[in-house]
């Protein structure tokens, strides 16, 4: 029931404000905001500074977008107008949008051109100062001069102040709150022209957008390159930090901080390091670790002091805002009393730390109503009241609602509580108007935000087309460049292809040559290498070992093992000896010579080891060709050196089988003792 009361209130609120306004208009008159845009030919290009007015005496002039906003009625007669064209006259019928098409202009592009060709950088130099003016006061202005800046380069080149355009475009788009447009514009600039400056604008937009791992990725590896700036690294590593803050990850983000907070050091940028104290500060607040938070809050605080007093105010106020968290309402009362000390004698809002329009401003008022309240939580509600009652008065001069709203209620709380009815009832009912009013407020600027995203939009869309227009202007320069130099190239490829022809010849001449020497030689290395096989592969311990083996059998009297034995072992010298006039030989054979080899080595250890030779039964074993005798000392090695010494049975194990298509993965393993163990028993011998 209270909230439709409430309803009914402001809907006659609004009717009795507009009907002064409706009572000047003619019966039957009801004025709107007409939009319209007006172009010049077929390509329908933006006529800026043209006269739009009505009949009944509304004027405005076309932005450098061709767009215009004028009140009208229907039945108003529009009348758009230029030195350069006849002027068109145009009956209004409804609210929709209008477009003027002017033909028989000079094309406006070519006007801009002679422009461009004539003021050069310095003229979009001078466009983008205009725009950045302009980016806190009039937004409608300040793109004006961006777009005009972006269309002065439509047959220009210059790629680094296109992306200058575009960075400042997205600066514009952040300050106001529009941030996925602002990240939009900064990523084109980095993809038109590398800067590490918009790299930094980009990563800082990323964090305010809350794409944090996006902000990192991007920094990560770029600060730590030549060629960087103290000023640049002390923003990156503070931006990096912010990242990791938002992340939760507090050490990291600290680390960054501290990083920053040397370098700024170093460098003495004292303003930047009062900064830095302070997030470092706010990293172990939002971690809730108040002792460290309490130390940084302390530095920034100090530092702040040494500087300006506004910097002291905004100082002041979080440190205040910490102890406020905390209930330590007496450090936080003493804080604000000293802030408002130097508001008062500043006389002007200290803007806060926040960057954009909706960065809250620190008033006498606010720092008033803070005080009240930090009293109040004390319940010391006798020294809240002439704050709250400041704070009250200069938020009434002062047009700020907001905190008006929140003192009285708090005021009628206090007067409700003391026992004075009249009093609180008399600060509610004005609670309740300022909730009204405020409400009304709200509503007007969610209309205003409505209306101003679109035109944002409307104007993005603008800018794009531009940008492609200027993409394609560059296209055609550059397909004409490449037919003029194709010319040249076919002059040159014909004498690039004669010489070819002869150096073809020397070359393959001296490659026969080479070719010839080379086989030469590798023959030569071949019997050189088959000697040395000889005499490698002839193992002299193997042949010692083996012998001994037979002379064993023979002192045993087992006449059948030693003839067995000396045949196996005569099998394998005549195979050794063979293939050591082969360089390569089949897998096959390879295998068997292996297969052999650990029978002679497991009759003289049988208690030692266990073996077995694991063939992939789809292997084509003639495919394959191996030099002799490559795997035979892996094999030696291993009962050597890794199952000989073993106390229990071990196992040797050898597999072959295919890794991929043409390639061969040959296995040997065992669980002897080890490479440390082996070496300590080999030295120990």
């Amino acid at each position: 029931m209270e909230s439709l009361k409430r309803k009914l209130g402001i809907t006659a609120l609004l009717v009795l404000l507009a009907g002064p306004v409706l009572a000047q208009q003619p019966s039957g008159r009801v004025e709107f905001d007409l939009k319209g845009k007006v172009v010049a030919g077929d390509r329908e290009q933006a006529l800026s500074g043209v006269e739009v007015r009505t009949d009944q005496g509304a004027v405005t002039f076309t932005d450098g977008l061709g767009e215009f906003s004028i009140r009208a009625a229907a039945g108003d007669l529009l009348i758009v107008s230029r030195a350069d064209f006849s002027t068109v006259r145009y009956r209004i019928r409804d609210d929709e949008e209008v477009k003027v098409v002017i033909e028989g202009v000079a094309d406006a592009s070519a006007s801009r051109s002679a422009i461009s060709l004539n003021t050069g950088s310095q003229g979009h130099r001078s466009l983008l100062d205009s725009a950045n003016y302009y980016k806190e006061t009039d937004i409608a202005k300040s793109l004006d001069f961006v777009t005009r800046s972006i269309e002065l380069l439509n047959d220009r080149s210059n790629r680094r102040d296109l992306a200058r355009s575009l960075a400042t475009l997205g600066e514009i788009y952040q300050y106001h709150g529009q941030l996925d447009l602002a990240v939009d514009n900064y990523r084109e600039s980095l993809e038109t022209y590398e800067a590490l400056s918009t790299r930094l604008k980009l990563a800082r937009a990323l964090n305010l957008n809350g794409r944090f791992d996006q902000a990192t990725e991007l920094l990560d590896s770029r600060l730590a390159q030549s060629g960087v700036s103290a000023e640049q690294r002390v923003e990156g590593y503070e931006i990096l930090g912010d990242a990791s803050k938002g992340q939760g990850q507090t050490n990291t983000a600290v680390t960054y901080y501290n990083q920053a907070l040397t370098i700024a050091d170093k460098n003495q940028m004292a303003q930047k390091v009062t900064d830095l104290n302070s997030r470092i500060a706010d990293a172990y607040d939002t971690a809730d670790r108040t002792i460290e938070a309490e130390a940084f809050y302390g530095n920034s605080l100090r530092q702040a002091k040494a500087q300006d007093p506004a910097r002291e105010v905004q100082e002041s106020e979080k440190v205040a805002d910490f102890y406020n968290k905390r209930s330590r309402y007496p450090e936080e009362i003493a804080l604000r009393k000293q802030s408002l000390e130097r508001l008062r004698a500043m006389e002007a809002p200290v803007e806060g730390r926040a960057e954009g329009p909706e960065a809250d401003s620190i008033t006498i008022q606010e720092v008033n109503y803070k005080i009240g309240r930090a009293y109040l939580a004390q319940d010391r509600q006798e020294e809240a009241i002439p704050f709250l009652a400041e704070s009250i008065k200069e938020a009434s001069s002062q047009g700020d609602l907001v905190v008006e709203k929140d003192a009285t209620r708090r005021l009628s709380e206090v007067y409700r509580n003391r026992g004075d009815f009249e009093k609180a009832l008399e600060l509610y009912q004005q609670y309740v108007a300022l909730v009204d009013t405020l409400y009304i407020r709200k509503e007007q600027e969610l209309g205003q935000a409505a209306r101003f995203s679109r035109e944002m939009a409307s104007r993005q869309s603008r800018i794009s087309s531009l940008e492609q227009e200027r993409e394609l202007s560059q296209s055609k320069y550059d397909l004409a460049l490449a037919e003029q130099r194709l010319v040249q190239e076919i002059n040159k490829r014909q004498l690039y292809i004669i010489y070819s022809l002869i150096f073809g010849l020397i070359l393959t001449g001296l490659a026969a040559f080479f070719y010839y020497r080379s086989n030469r030689q590798k023959e030569l290395a071949n019997h050189l290498l088959a000697l040395k096989g000889l005499r490698t592969q002839m193992n002299p311990h193997f042949i010692f070992n083996a012998l001994n083996s037979v002379n064993h059998y023979i002192a045993r009297n087992d006449e059948r093992s030693a003839n067995r034995y000396l045949n196996d072992f005569s099998t394998l010298m005549r195979t050794v000896l063979d293939n050591s006039e082969r360089d390569f030989i089949p897998l096959s054979e390879e295998v068997e010579l292996l297969e052999l080899y650990l029978k002679l080595e497991h009759a003289r250890f049988p208690d030692k080891f266990d073996y077995a030779v694991e063939v992939d039964p789809h292997l084509d074993l003639e495919a394959f060709s191996i030099p002799p005798m490559l795997l035979q000392p892996y094999v030696e090695n291993a009962v050597w050196h890794g199952l000989r010494y073993k106390e229990d049975k071990g196992r040797l194990q050898v597999r072959i089988g295919p890794e991929n298509p043409g390639v061969l993965r040959i296995e040997i393993s065992d669980d002897g003792i080890g490479r440390k163990r082996s070496a300590e028993v080999k030295t120990r011998n």
